[in-house]
């Protein structure tokens, strides 16, 4: 959803349709060992340091909640399509992480809370960013935390979430800490150089 040749306006994409080949990424599906080992080592310093719970919202085929599951953490993957989530299901490791059908601003997992709600690339697409990461930071226990990788992408109608649009949307929302990656230059990452701008949001409540 963040490459050259996928639609950008983010609400009019088919993902089912986009599900078989949503892996052709290389930071979708994590099929490239350095590709897979960057965005591990990662996640690793992101995520609690000891096991957890985890929620992946807009997990698409769940490469990422199968990471945190290898970690050791314990994963709810939520999608809004369920092509995604089939593909997501069917992964030989997808025995090691719950796979939901259900929207990522209001994810289908009742009372349950978490020690860290991840989110790659979807904020952006969804309306009321705002009111989405309250409800979010209400899905966290105390001492949780939200990691939010996020980006601005195109250059003649460039969409996306700046990394100071976004700490500014979490400022009323009290967070103890915010830090701020930049990701744009960590080209084992995306599989290749890119010139938007990336990055990742840990906010520690």
């Amino acid at each position: 959803m963040t490459d050259d040749n996928v639609d950008l306006t983010g609400a009019d994409v088919d993902w089912d349709a986009q599900a078989a080949s949503f892996d052709d990424e290389p930071d979708h599906g994590l099929g490239d060992p350095e590709v897979r080992g960057a965005w591990a080592a990662r996640l690793a310093s992101w995520l609690p340091g000891r096991a957890g719970d985890v929620l992946d919202l807009g997990c698409g085929t769940g490469s990422l909640s199968l990471l945190a599951a290898e970690q050791g953490h314990r994963v709810t993957g939520v999608d809004a399509s369920a092509a995604m989530v089939g593909r997501a299901r069917a992964k030989p490791a997808g025995r090691d992480a719950v796979f939901l059908v259900g929207d990522a601003a209001a994810p289908p997992v009742g009372e349950q809370r978490f020690d860290a709600v991840l989110v790659r690339h979807v904020l952006w697409t969804l309306p009321g960013p705002g009111r989405v990461l309250r409800h979010w930071r209400g899905l966290l226990r105390p001492g949780g935390r939200l990691v939010l990788v996020e980006g601005v992408w195109g250059t003649v109608a460039p969409v996306g979430l700046s990394a100071d649009v976004l700490t500014g949307l979490l400022a009323p929302l009290g967070m103890g800490e915010v830090r701020v990656e930049r990701l744009s230059e960590e080209t084992a990452l995306w599989g290749r150089e890119v010139t938007d701008e990336r990055y990742a949001v840990v906010a520690v409540v």
